[in-house]
């Protein structure tokens, strides 16, 4: 148990999946692990197949750049007693010097042939309307975490997969054909929500069957599918051409995830947890002989976990979210973690849209971009183990307040586009530590609640997020600056926090308390 508390917990994806690891004791964990295996061809089946999940998760909730493209256009109705309406005007002289609403449109669709924009003319008054699709749609991720969270616990891990899978698929191609833009919207948040839920079961799914010396790699390498999933996306679109098409494009691959209820397995330790051994015994047994595991250690595993859970029983205390804020040094550290997860949010998302409004070609400018979230994802996976979490966070963060800080400064079309790809590049970085690193410094007792605040804090930011995007309309330095400002606060934040790399995880909240003092005291005698 020792050793298991001395190791680093790994960088999750989405709230509650410390509870996972966390609720079940830590005793029967070993003998699971031990009858299934650390990391076998079991897994590594398992493994792939729920990271394709991750495809469909990056198109859904990136897909607003070219459903919304930025669209040239013309007011065609009332008719101009000049020679042609301005581009991009939405007021017409009319004759006598009296301004006049546009109540029609002309596009230019030599890149887009169609978009929600000339769908339902999202223009002039009803531009921030796009923006709301994007807000929707990381609202509705969110309701999903909190939603299929709690159906995971009562159901099962498989079930739920199964049915966000469906729900993803089926409200995703509906939105294809919505005739009103209240009906698209709808769908989208539906899709939304089965998308949290994909995203959430699929991880809380792999972090239960891998070993505890296999989740720090296995979790970052987990996102590498969303990474392709966005870069591919631009490719989606050029050759699909309408809104339609693409959405249709993106929904369709997931039907064939529901081929996974065949293939994925429910997860052994729910169904031990909730004593349904005898189901618990046959996927264990078929991960014991796929990964050549003595048939014996299942055994072991199944005599020992009922009286592991009247030992969980016994100790089970109910803490809530107060408890990170009741204590002036737990209070000062969870304020500063918040911030960074609102900010890496809030950066991430809102860089994602912003780079389809930069001058050039939108879709090598959303693929270079992407691209670059590879390389820090590189990094984070070989330094994870070997450098301090804090250098990490504070240096992704450094990195992509300052480059796009930069694009202010360097006024050149192909000098702004990488900057600010080194922007995503720093918020590859920022990210996944952030996560490890919340995971690190909050109490076992109160972990759950941290992570979950966190990943809150970081859906909140990507709401507003496309707001501040396009705001490049009024201003273009205005999202640069807005998104560097944010990454460099966070950065300095991290001035207040104490490390976590080989140190043991606080378990109570005096312990939590203590943890930077003790830290500080250490580091000044």
């Amino acid at each position: 148990m020792q050793r298991i508390l001395r190791r680093p917990c790994s960088k999750i994806e989405i709230s509650f999946v410390i509870e996972v690891i966390t609720r079940h004791d830590h005793v029967p964990l070993d003998l699971i692990q031990d009858a299934m295996g650390v990391m076998g061809p079991w897994h590594i089946v398992i493994a792939i197949a729920l990271s394709l999940v991750k495809f469909p998760v990056a198109w859904h909730q990136l897909s607003i750049v070219f459903l919304a493209p930025p669209t040239n256009f013309s007011c065609i109705s009332p008719e101009s007693s000049t020679n042609g309406s301005m581009i991009m005007k939405c007021y017409v002289d009319t004759g006598n010097g009296t301004m006049e609403k546009c109540t029609g449109f002309k596009y230019d669709k030599r890149i887009f042939r169609e978009s929600i924009i000339t769908e339902w003319d999202l223009v002039c008054d009803k531009e921030q309307l796009t923006n709301v699709v994007q807000s929707c749609t990381m609202f509705g991720v969110l309701v999903g975490n909190f939603l299929f969270s709690s159906m995971a616990d009562r159901i099962g891990r498989k079930k739920p997969l199964m049915i966000a899978i469906a729900l993803q698929s089926i409200t995703g191609v509906i939105s294809a054909y919505a005739v009103w833009y209240e009906l698209f919207l709808l769908f989208k948040f539906i899709s939304a929500i089965a998308t949290g839920g994909t995203m959430l079961v699929s991880f809380v799914l792999l972090m239960e069957i891998v070993g505890i010396e296999w989740r720090s790699p296995m979790s970052v390498l987990f996102h590498v599918p969303f990474i392709i999933g966005h870069i591919t996306t631009p490719l989606v679109s050029y050759l699909t051409h309408t809104w339609q098409k693409f959405q249709m494009a993106i929904s369709i691959p997931a039907i064939f995830l529901l081929s996974y209820y065949w293939i994925i397995p429910e997860s052994p330790r729910w169904l031990l947890a909730i004593g349904r051994s005898a189901e618990a015994e046959i996927i264990l047994m078929k991960a014991a002989r796929r990964n050549k595991i003595p048939l014996e250690n299942v055994n072991r595993a199944l005599e020992s976990h009922e009286s592991q859970r009247l030992i969980r029983k016994t100790n089970n205390t109910n803490y809530n979210v107060t408890h990170l804020f009741k204590t002036p040094n737990m209070r000062l550290k969870s304020i500063c973690i918040f911030i960074n997860w609102f900010f890496c949010g809030t950066c991430f998302f809102g860089l994602a849209q912003y780079m389809g409004h930069i001058d050039g070609n939108i879709f090598i400018n959303v693929a270079v971009s992407s691209a670059l979230e590879l390389p820090g994802t590189i990094i984070v996976l070989s330094l994870i183990s070997r450098v301090s979490r804090l250098k990490i966070l504070m240096g992704g963060n450094f990195l992509s307040g300052l480059s796009l800080l930069l694009t202010i400064i360097i006024n050149h079309p192909t000098a702004q586009l990488c900057l600010a790809s080194i922007g995503i590049a720093g918020t590859a970085i920022s990210f996944p530590t952030i996560y490890l690193y919340s995971s690190e410094i909050f109490p076992t007792v109160v972990r759950n609640n941290g992570i979950g605040v966190g990943s809150v804090c970081a859906r909140l930011g990507s709401i507003i997020a496309p707001y501040i995007a396009t705001v490049n309309k009024i201003q273009p330095w205005l999202p640069p600056v807005i998104f560097g400002t944010g990454q460099l606060i966070g950065a300095g934040l991290c001035l207040l926090l104490p490390e976590t790399m080989n140190c043991e995880l606080p378990e109570t909240i005096e312990d939590g308390e203590n943890f930077g003092k003790k830290i500080s005291t250490q580091s000044t005698s």
